[in-house]
């Protein structure tokens, strides 16, 4: 079952990944992903750590509360679902160049 598992090699190889992973939540930091709600009336940002950076309101919502906090929610939600699938594509990106079971 572990015939090609190279133990030798598994400490650097530990070494590396956490040294990516922390590559990547650097970067993460700096990745802007954006959302648009009501045909571009509301804008979120967040960064790749799911941490809301802006958010831009059409002026005309301001006076529609019930409007606003609707189009808010679901463009927040839309975003950090962005976020996630970020996060998902920076894993698998980060697993797939190394191989615990290459000869």
């Amino acid at each position: 079952m572990f015939e090609g598992l190279d133990l030798k090699n598994m400490g650097k190889m530990m070494e590396q990944m956490q040294q990516k992973a922390q590559e990547i939540q650097e970067k993460s930091k700096e990745t802007i992903l954006t959302a648009h709600g009501g045909g571009g009336m509301v804008e979120v940002q967040a960064n790749g750590m799911g941490e809301i950076v802006d958010i831009n309101i059409d002026d005309s919502l301001l006076e529609d509360k019930e409007s606003l906090q609707i189009l808010l929610i679901s463009t927040i939600n839309e975003v950090l679902k962005s976020v996630e699938e970020n996060k998902k594509s920076q894993a698998l990106g980060m697993l797939g160049g190394m191989n615990p079971f290459a000869s």
